[in-house]
């Protein structure tokens, strides 16, 4: 019987999905993993534990496999990281693909993010997948750069050998997120270090909601395409004002120019450096802010059944994690 390997398995987004498909009664199901098995992985679920990057592991996971689910990857805003998210992104995607392609592998669901088409300067106008690659953005920050080149990189590889889909979330909420890998804003927001509010907008998603799309994708979607997924087009003002509403903590009410703000966030982390500490601000994350992340998810909902669900649902079940996993009751008193 045909196995289906899922990359990135221990992920914020793998994990829902590896626990959709065994929900929905998915068998034959391998995960390649670079951490510890978390005891919560059935044993008829098969293990291959190792790096993305080598060649050897991405060999032996692939062997036998049929469908592959490409999650693998590291979110950060920090430009240290660079070095490992091109390493983890281009190179890994290159390997798993060139594997796949000599394992006789049909068809790859791979995780990309909305913001390879997604950004704009205003918010006035609302990208879908014919939207070009905002290039002049995404250079500036290596997590989207190595993004786009992931997805070149793997259209290249596969070419007409296997099929490629590429599903690109917006911002993922929901629980689950052990690794604060997409909710540490919300976890920032909760602890009351988020000292203004950023000029830009947002979209974001429910991963369970995600993780029904790729499923959906793996069946259902056409070879070649890109699918934008995302829930609320919200300015970050209404986004911390029900975030306020829901949580009883006060939104920032400081509203500082984009460029006063950038300025000042590329001063103290020079100042923190030099002290030899953290920045208290990602300089990355303050200019992004002031940018618009909004999208259509149009074509998604119409080819894979994409629903995204209540926000206020998203937002609650994201809250409600993070208080019992990360912070002390006496924080909301």
């Amino acid at each position: 019987m045909s196995k289906t390997l899922i990359t990135g398995a221990t992920g914020f987004l793998g994990t829902h999905l590896l626990n959709y498909l065994l929900k929905t009664n998915k068998k034959n199901l391998r995960i390649l993993i670079s951490s510890e098995m978390p005891e919560s992985i059935p044993n008829t679920v098969e293990v291959v534990k190792g790096s993305i990057t080598d060649s050897e592991t991405v060999k032996q996971a692939v062997d036998g496999i049929s469908k592959i689910y490409h999650l693998a990857g590291k979110v950060s805003r920090n430009a240290d990281d660079r070095r490992q998210m091109y390493a983890i992104h281009i190179d890994g995607t290159r390997l798993l693909c060139e594997a796949a392609k000599k394992e006789g592998v049909k068809r790859i669901v791979m995780a990309s993010t909305s913001g390879t088409i997604a950004i704009t300067k205003t918010g006035e106008e609302i990208p879908d997948e014919t939207w070009p690659t905002p290039i002049e953005f995404c250079s500036r920050w290596p997590y989207y750069a190595s993004k786009v080149y992931q997805e070149e990189t793997a259209r290249h590889v596969c070419a007409d050998k296997v099929e490629l889909i590429m599903l690109n979330p917006s911002l993922l909420l929901g629980p689950g997120d052990a690794r604060l890998s997409s909710t540490n804003d919300i976890l920032k927001f909760l602890s009351r270090d988020i000292p203004l509010i950023p000029p830009g907008g947002l979209n974001f998603v429910d991963v369970r909601d995600v993780a029904v799309a790729f499923a959906n994708a793996m069946q259902r979607g056409r070879k070649g395409e890109r699918y934008l997924l995302g829930g609320p087009n919200w300015t970050f003002e209404k986004f911390f004002g029900r975030l306020e509403r829901l949580t009883k903590v006060s939104a920032p009410k400081l509203r500082t120019p984009a460029k006063v703000a950038f300025w000042g966030a590329k001063i103290a982390d020079s100042m923190y450096r030099h002290w030899g500490k953290v920045p208290p601000v990602e300089v990355n994350s303050v200019e992004m802010a002031e940018y618009f992340w909004y999208l259509d998810s149009t074509k998604a909902e119409r080819e894979l059944g994409f629903l995204a669900r209540d926000p206020g649902e998203t937002l609650y079940d994201t809250v409600t994690y993070l208080k019992e996993n990360f912070l002390p009751t006496e924080s909301f008193k």
